[in-house]
């Protein structure tokens, strides 16, 4: 049973009431493009584990298998303490997930938002089945079945979702056990007081025992982001921007020592020669400004209209995804990728984006041709019709006289 997709109901009728909180407060937590991209990047999250999930939840499998030193009954108490083992071994992977450059480079995905809301919480990587599953396997070891550690591992992240808010304040007592949204605010600011601290998942305890909590101070309020902004509405991008900055450097370094180094070196390491030849600028946090691309309102909806769709299309694979061969999976993924690419440059205003989003209409037919042969769509003249009235709206709304040449607001 899938956890995460079950809860995705209920996580968009959460960020609804919190916008309607928003309106009675007379705030504003969201901005629809950084929302639009939060959520795109956990939309292509989903799609990618399709296709990565089973490196880390076999790898595990195998050192169950293999490697343990004692098997746990199917006891409650087993659950619990495969509960509290899971945040143990989270903290270490989220904690060594700030502080050295590869695996910074996956987790910085879920901090580049400079907004904070629960569409932030969604706003997650879709490359850290690459390594982070190693911080687990002491569980595996431990004799932790793998439908245990797979269902502890889900509720962790369920767990998290709610403490993605500005509009809940310190909570007492609670605050020195759990992780809340006043100290998961302080973990997604770049302040420096702030920065690298509070890494708990589900218990603060952790980061009170090894020295990194942080509390949140009315004198320091917080600013979300990352130090380095990224500046794109791009999924795809995020997802890579911190690799290839490594790239390119280790590439310019004139070490080959510096040029291994640098991928296990603490976050923000650089060459000394490449510091000096090519400096990274970072701005000031006093005169610290949100990115944003002036859009009008009907740009803004027919990004998230065409958004919606891949919300329902990636949704359906999830649910389908079991019977599906690797080869289809991967074919459902450039779907969902390039599409993700598209709206973000839709939200970017590129001067390509209106060609490329007819590309993108003009490749849906072709597209559910290809889903119904593979059998990721039952067949029938429903969907088509379906598909051709949706595309055939999308290119009237995007060539209508006078709209091709007209002005953003």
């Amino acid at each position: 049973m899938n956890l995460i997709l079950l809860a995705v109901p209920f996580f968009f009728l959460l960020i609804i009431a919190e916008l309607i909180t928003d309106r009675v407060r007379g705030v504003s937590t969201y901005r629809l493009a950084d929302s639009l991209n939060s959520l795109s990047a956990g939309v292509l999250s989903q799609a990618s584990g399709l296709l990565s999930k089973a490196i880390a939840v076999l790898g595990y499998a195998f050192a169950y298998e293999h490697l343990h030193l004692t098997v746990l009954p199917d006891e409650p108490w087993v659950w619990v303490l495969a509960f509290v083992a899971y945040d143990f071994c989270y903290y270490w992977s989220h904690r060594i997930g700030h502080e050295r450059n590869v695996f910074w480079a996956s987790h910085v995905v879920h901090h580049q938002s400079e907004d904070y809301n629960l569409s932030t919480a969604l706003r997650q990587t879709s490359t850290g089945f690459l390594l982070s599953w190693i911080f687990y396997l002491p569980m595996a070891l431990a004799g932790i079945s793998p439908v245990v550690f797979v269902t502890v591992g889900a509720l962790n992240l369920l767990y998290q979702y709610w403490v993605h808010t500005r509009h809940i304040p310190k909570l007492g007592w609670f605050e020195w056990f759990f992780i809340t949204p006043s100290n998961h605010r302080v973990h997604h600011a770049q302040n420096p007081i702030y920065m690298d601290r509070n890494y708990g998942g589900v218990f603060i305890l952790w980061d009170r025992l090894f020295g990194t909590f942080q509390e949140e101070l009315d004198a320091h309020p917080v600013v979300f982001g990352v130090s380095v902004p990224l500046r794109s509405w791009n999924p795809l991008w995020a997802n890579v921007q911190f690799y290839v900055q490594l790239w390119r450097d280790a590439l310019r370094a004139e070490s080959w020592w510096d040029k291994l180094r640098i991928w296990f070196m603490p976050t923000g390491w650089r060459p000394a020669d490449v510091v000096a030849r090519y400096p990274i600028d970072k701005p000031d946090l006093a005169a610290f400004r949100k990115f944003e691309v002036p859009l009008s309102r009907g740009q803004k909806l027919y990004a998230g209209l065409q958004f919606a769709s891949y919300v329902a299309g990636t949704s359906w694979l999830l649910v389908v995804a079991a019977q599906q061969s690797l080869g289809v999976l991967a074919g459902a993924w450039l779907w969902v990728a390039f599409g993700l690419y598209c709206i973000g440059t839709w939200l970017e205003n590129r001067p390509f984006a209106r060609p490329l989003e007819a590309l993108r209409l003009g490749l849906n037919l072709p597209a559910l041709l290809w889903a119904q042969q593979v059998g990721l769509i039952g067949g029938g003249s429903l969907s088509w019709a379906l598909l051709a009235i949706w595309s055939l709206a999308s290119l009237i709304w995007l060539f209508w006289p006078g709209r091709a040449q007209a002005q953003t607001a």
